[in-house]
């Protein structure tokens, strides 16, 4: 049967390295395997007597017994190869110098299980894997045999073993929850309940800067909690009054600030010129220096140190020309964006479209000017050349370096210019056009408008023109009680265009002849049909209803030709 019980820890987890000699095993070398102690030196094992066996080693030369893996928090051992005549007696005389035995469960089987108190016993007991037993001084086979301990897996080991870890986890939790504590911020102060005396007193440090901060946030709170009522609503109107005000400090402030940084670049840009303008005298010095009147007279190692200084003069010259540039470059586009402030959003497109325009006509006028001033630069380091005529071939090649940059300079400008005159063109195109279209689009508006008033004022004309003719018609009916054909039919035709124009969705032709036999007791329903039949312009058959509801109806359409147009 083989050894079962568990744990969840590492061999070496609760291990202490402290164990000690077994106090009852004088034989016993204290290197043993299992306590960590001198891992690298080899163990020589004795023979161990105890009350009522004796206990031989094994071979030295043999390979250590082999063993399971340990399980976690493993307190259980399993014994094998126990003599017959073995008893829990004897096995505690064996395993008990190891340390407390909480229980023995042996087999019929020659084999056993033990469980120690700790869990460092266990490495031990460990210790007498592979020695030879022998009962008394017996040689019967009974009586002798080789023990077997390896470690067991049992389910009060793991319980045990789990029922620790989760109280480290509980403590380490703990231990979490009190560092967050220390390291959490202090809760802020509470805020007092609005009183009259608190309002007063929150009044004035609204109107101090040191305080304004605490007090805005104590008369948010309020505003929060619902304090106002109308009692004191004429307080609270004074507080936030007083924030306001506070707005005016702020601007002023911020514009004190911004004055005093323009002042500081002002001073900046000041200083500047003046170590700019020292370089160029400085520079001037080498140049004079360096002309042939002075050059000669001066030695080899002279001249060398000479050339070096110029050359560093010149280009701590130059950079500082380009920060000072970049300064004003900077200024002048914080002129331009604040111009651009100034007109944030026009009101029409075509408005956008004429400050677009404006803004590249200055945009040329600017680079028209650059250019110029290029070209006069030009034309002045031409003239210079030309009096000057220095005799060394460096400074030649120095100057047409100058020459050749600021013509592509110039080029560069002059390619620049021109696309900005094509888009300035093509800008005004495109607002000429759109003036165009937008005078289009209102003759056609104005058009649509007079053709819909006069469609109105002919559809009124119209229905002035019909009951006019109905009520001629009725009259006519009334009053002559014997009219010809023609006038009957006309009449007729008039009152059935009336009583179906009040009747927009229809009538039957039971309920025409109805209402006709009121006016002429004559009149038959055939009558009614043929006439309604003859006038297809004027009177339109339809079929309303669904299935056994379906019923024709007559319907008016004189007037659908004029809605159409």
């Amino acid at each position: 049967m083989s050894p079962g019980v568990t744990c969840d820890i590492t061999p070496h987890e609760y291990y202490d390295p402290n164990l000690g000699m077994m106090a009852d095993y004088t034989s016993m070398n204290p290197l043993m395997p299992g306590l960590g102690l001198v891992p690298d030196i080899p163990v020589i094992k004795e023979i161990i007597h105890c009350k009522s066996c004796t206990l031989f080693p094994p071979n030295p030369n043999l390979p250590p017994p082999a063993t399971r893996d340990r399980p976690p928090g493993c307190k259980t051992i399993f014994v094998g190869g126990l003599p017959e005549n073995s008893t829990e007696q004897t096995i505690d005389e064996i395993f008990g110098p190891c340390g407390g035995i909480i229980a023995i469960r042996k087999s019929k089987k020659n084999f056993c299980h033990i469980r120690f108190a700790e869990e460092f016993t266990v490495d031990k007991a460990l210790y007498l894997s592979g020695y030879r037993i022998r009962m008394g001084s017996s040689t019967d086979k009974k009586d002798s045999g080789r023990l077997h301990v390896d470690f067991a897996q049992a389910r009060d080991d793991l319980y045990e073993w789990e029922c620790y870890q989760r109280m480290l986890a509980r403590e380490e939790r703990h231990r979490r929850k009190i560092e967050e504590d220390l390291m959490r911020p202090p809760s802020p102060p509470p805020i007092v309940h609005y009183s009259d005396h608190e309002c007063s007193l929150l009044g004035d440090k609204i109107k101090e800067d040191g305080q304004f901060a605490e007090a805005v946030r104590v008369l948010l709170t309020w505003l929060e909690r619902g304090e106002v009522n109308r009692r004191n609503a004429n307080n609270f109107y004074s507080m936030i009054q007083a924030s306001n005000s506070h707005i005016r400090r702020l601007m002023s402030e911020k514009a004190q600030h911004e004055k005093e940084m323009e002042e500081a670049k002002e001073r900046f840009k000041t200083a500047l010129s003046t170590t700019l303008a020292q370089f160029e005298q400085i520079v001037s010095v080498f140049q004079a220096a360096s002309k042939q009147k002075a050059w000669d007279h001066f030695t080899k190692a002279q001249r060398k140190n000479l050339d070096v200084w110029r050359k560093q003069a010149q280009e701590i010259r130059n950079l500082q020309n380009e920060q000072l540039m970049g300064i004003r470059q900077e200024k002048e586009m914080e002129m331009s964006d604040d111009d651009m402030e100034d007109h944030p959003h026009s009101k029409h497109p075509e408005d956008s479209a004429v400050s677009q325009a404006e803004a590249l006509k200055e945009e040329n006028d600017s680079l028209r000017c650059q250019l110029d001033a290029y070209r006069n630069e030009v034309e002045l380091l031409k003239q210079e050349q030309n009096n000057n005529q220095p005799a060394r071939s460096e400074e030649d090649n120095t100057h047409s370096q100058q020459l050749s940059f600021l013509q592509q300079a110039l080029q560069g400008m002059q390619t620049q210019l021109i696309k900005m005159q094509e888009e300035l063109r093509r800008r005004e195109a495109e607002l000429e056009k759109s003036l165009e279209e937008k005078q289009q689009m209102n003759k056609e508006v104005q058009t649509l408008k007079e053709g819909l008033q006069n469609l109105q004022s002919q559809k009124n004309t119209e229905k002035t023109q019909l009951g006019v003719l109905s009520s001629f018609c009725l009259s006519l009916l009334m009053n002559s009680s014997k009219c010809t054909l023609l006038t009957c039919y006309f009449s007729r035709t008039g009152i059935m265009s009336t009583f179906l124009h009040v009747h927009p969705f229809g009538a039957s032709l039971e309920y025409i002849c109805s209402y006709l036999q009121r006016l002429d007791s004559k009149i038959s329903t055939g009558e009614v049909e043929a006439l309604l039949s003859r006038l297809p312009c004027t009177f339109r058959q339809e079929l309303t209803g669904v299935g056994a509801s379906l019923e024709k109806r007559w319907n008016f359409c004189g007037f659908q030709g004029i809605r159409s147009l």
